[in-house]
């Protein structure tokens, strides 16, 4: 079976990839947007994992 059909899967690569960006040489509002991605990305993967969204401490902005 291939990995890219897993769940998540996309979600995964997404977040490892940004995770994996030098920060240090980009400017301020770069910096902002690659923290907001990375936070986004970790909620989502909090929710699609139902054995771990029951202790998540999860706030929803709306």
């Amino acid at each position: 079976m291939d990995p890219r059909n897993t769940p998540g899967y996309r979600l995964y690569r997404s977040l490892t990839n940004l995770k994996r960006i030098e920060t240090a040489g980009l400017d301020d509002a770069d910096q902002e947007r690659i923290e907001a991605a990375r936070t986004l990305l970790q909620n989502v993967s909090l929710l699609t994992q139902p054995q771990h969204s029951e202790d998540a401490d999860i706030q929803v902005e709306s």
